[in-house]
């Protein structure tokens, strides 16, 4: 699903600070996974150059490897050692991610890290511990869902390798996430989850779209661009459900009946679902759809997408000039939060 793909987490692995309790243990969890994925790192010149290596790897890091000089000299990325070497981690995601809602809200609940600052999802490098999570706030009465990731960003901080976890998308999805963990580095504005996924997204779609170009691939150019229409289609779909659910629960209705009504804007949200998906000839959501949609899920979808028709009106006002475009961010995470989504981000009336 090209949605869940953009579902990453910025997790930074820091030293064990004098925290308490489960702080702590997530702290060491997030140190461990951390410390492991470094431990796996070639560069990617030695694998492409190991003739043991599958001729099907070789090919997508050489692809890699001019897409990462691509986007230091037409992005105008960060030019470090991230995304030069490779990493096999052995497993489909490098981290689950666990996003949570109250019942009646499809604001999802924040954790604060140091480093990071706060953030709308929790990561964890081992699956289990990830469910076990989400079990835990769900029988405290949250909305959970949890997915995996193939890639994440330690801000700059350390050298962030290629993963086999991102290898399971396609040429154009791997360039793209590439691109869009790199524009976290160029700018992250702490406890501004919205702010710094919708800058990273429009990042991403900008720059693949001058990547296929620059490859002289218009069948792939085509091919993006319809992906894109039929994705912005869902999120429009969800962005709906999530305005209906948002005015329901501002009611003063009695528990039970918000409820009821609750469960009925999701049930028709799913039949709608569905049948975009049957028009489009896809499943993307169909694990959403069977585990059974929730606050969290449009929560999550919101928190990447609702502020990048924002981004891409401000990159239009640049005349697409990438540089100018960044300079222009960068002076909106210098304001108040509220000032910024005004600014850039699709309000709910």
């Amino acid at each position: 699903m090209r949605m869940l793909s953009h579902l990453r987490v910025l997790l930074v692995a820091v030293l064990l600070l004098p925290l308490t309790g489960c702080g702590t243990l997530y702290l060491a969890q997030a140190a461990r996974g951390q410390f492991r994925v470094l431990q796996a790192r070639r560069p990617i010149d030695k694998v492409v150059a190991d003739p043991n290596t599958p001729t099907e790897l070789r090919d997508r890091l050489t692809d890699v490897r001019a897409a990462r000089d691509f986007a230091v000299t037409e992005l105008h990325l960060p030019d470090n050692r991230s995304y030069r070497t490779y990493a096999d981690i052995k497993r489909p995601y490098v981290v689950w991610n666990v996003v949570a809602t109250p019942d009646f809200s499809v604001e999802p609940k924040h954790w604060c890290f140091p480093v990071a600052g706060c953030v709308a999802y929790r990561g964890y490098f081992k699956e289990k511990k990830a469910r076990a999570f989400a079990a835990k706030l769900a029988s405290e009465g949250y909305d959970v869902t949890v997915g995996g990731v193939p890639a994440y960003s330690t801000l700059g901080r350390f050298s962030d390798p290629v993963l086999s976890s991102m290898l399971r998308y396609g040429d154009s999805e791997l360039v793209a996430i590439i691109f869009h963990e790199l524009a976290h580095q160029l700018l992250y504005v702490k406890d501004d989850t919205e702010f710094n996924e919708a800058f990273a997204t429009t990042v991403e779609d900008a720059g693949l779209e001058r990547w296929l170009k620059s490859r002289g691939h218009p069948d792939l150019m085509q091919q993006y661009l319809a992906e894109n229409a039929d994705e912005r289609a869902f999120i429009e779909l969800f962005a709906s459900g999530r305005e209906r659910l948002r005015r329901l629960y501002a009611t003063r209705l009695p528990t039970g009946e918000k409820q009821a009504e609750k469960a009925a804007i999701f049930a028709d949200l799913t039949r709608q679902v569905r049948a975009l998906q049957k028009q489009q000839g896809e499943e993307y959501y169909e694990s959403w759809l069977e585990e059974g949609l929730n606050n969290a899920h449009l929560a999550s979808v919101a928190t990447y997408y609702q502020c990048v028709p924002g981004f891409e009106r401000l990159l239009a006002a640049q005349d697409g000039d990438l540089q100018r475009f960044y300079a222009a961010a960068r002076e909106l995470a210098k304001q108040p939060r509220t000032v910024r989504h005004a600014r850039l981000c699709q309000v709910d009336r």
